[in-house]
């Protein structure tokens, strides 16, 4: 294992029904109908919260991660995220939708690209990757702030998240957000899950450490609330977020989708990515290859 990476089934090529149907114009997400005012919030905000948007697919996603869960060997990037000893469980893990059915289904069968292309204000919206997460009750384990980026090969503004929550989820253990971070014009260091500790320090791009958010509170515009199954947030890939150390009363599971826009171009690091896919056979600038990161919605 390379810092928080674990290799386990190895990135390939994704060869699967639902990319043939794409490639001869067969298959079409459903449009997801959105408010010019809930688009302008998003690009304004940097993150937008939608009440029950995906409330259908909550059994369906549920049902994917108890498969990712089952056997976490079977699948790419595990990762363990407590310390041991430490109470409950923090896991996530990623790069699975050509493995597992249910995330597959979402990814083609959902509005999510739908959805995507729009808040981007794009003309098409192209698949990055997926990340489940899971914290267990009885966690106490703090996702640190930061920004997706930096993990990132990629670079531009044109991205979005969509984060869909598995279970019920109380404000002060919810994910929390910079409202506006995204257009600070700054990329800052990535953090490891495990200790909150900077990594690919010295690399040319980032501006720095992520700023003490937790320290000085009244300095940014924190934004964060209650979750119920179902419910949905969609936030830039330059937005800080992260959660408070509190207990964990109840299992929290989510499900998150990434999508690229126009503007977003591959990006050579020369420290650990995340995902690390591997020989992409890109240079910096290039637009992202459609084989592995499929177009799924034109505007």
């Amino acid at each position: 294992m390379e810092g928080f990476n674990q290799w386990t089934v190895p990135w390939t090529t994704p060869e699967l029904p639902e990319l043939d149907e794409i490639r001869a114009g067969n298959l079409e997400p459903p449009e997801f109908h959105i408010e010019d005012e809930q688009i302008e919030a998003y690009q304004r905000d940097g993150v937008l919260y939608l009440n029950g948007a995906f409330e259908g697919w909550v059994e369906p996603l549920r049902a994917g991660l108890a498969r990712n869960l089952s056997d976490p060997m079977a699948f790419r990037f595990p990762a363990e995220s407590n310390a041991e000893g430490e109470p409950g469980r923090f896991f996530d893990s990623y790069c699975n939708w050509p493995l597992i059915p249910e995330y597959r289904d979402f990814v083609f069968r959902s509005p999510a690209a739908s959805l995507a292309g729009k808040v981007m204000q794009g003309s098409y919206a192209q698949f990055f990757h997926e990340h489940a997460f899971v914290k267990e009750a009885g966690t106490q384990r703090a996702t640190p702030w930061h920004q997706d980026i930096p993990y990132y090969t990629v670079r531009g503004d044109r991205s979005v998240s969509i984060y869909v929550a598995l279970d019920d989820v109380e404000e002060d253990v919810a994910v929390r957000f910079v409202r506006g971070s995204h257009r600070w014009g700054e990329v800052f260091y990535p953090k490891m899950w495990l200790d909150g500790a900077d990594f690919n320090v010295g690399e040319d791009g980032y501006a720095g450490t992520v700023p003490d958010i937790e320290a000085n509170p009244g300095s940014y515009d924190v934004v964060g609330r209650a979750l119920t199954a179902g419910d949905t947030i969609l936030f830039s890939f330059k937005t800080l977020h992260g959660t408070t150390d509190g207990v964990m009363r109840r299992r929290r599971r989510a499900f998150s989708t990434r999508w690229l826009g126009d503007d977003m171009r591959y990006l050579e690091r020369a420290g650990e990515s995340s995902p690390p896919f591997p020989d992409p056979g890109m240079s910096t600038g290039d637009r992202m290859r459609e084989d592995w990161f499929p177009v799924l919605w034109r505007h």
